[in-house]
């Protein structure tokens, strides 16, 4: 596998995080209009991303191969429940 190929597939195995993520985040402005922990959008973006990446990951040890369903709802649930957290203010 070459260097482009080992890219691509990187991006496309973090490319639903970052999705959920972004949508989790955006999503979260429109219906709750609590002050967040972190205010700057691309901030809970990040840290959305981060969970999910690191969610992803822990799927693809456990299980063996990556896009299995359960990762994915893992993936959705810890990225709602991280940005939940971050609207709490930390309290």
């Amino acid at each position: 596998m070459g260097p482009l190929d080992l890219l691509n597939h990187l991006l496309n195995f973090v490319a639903p995080a970052l999705w959920i993520a972004v949508l989790v985040t955006l999503v979260a402005r429109i219906f709750i209009k609590k002050v967040p922990a972190a205010p700057v959008l691309w901030a809970q973006v990040a840290i959305n991303f981060i969970v999910g990446v690191v969610v992803l990951g822990l799927g693809l040890l456990f299980f063996g191969n990556d896009g299995k369903m359960a990762s994915y709802a893992g993936l959705a649930l810890l990225c709602a429940t991280s940005q939940w957290v971050m609207l709490r203010g930390w309290r």
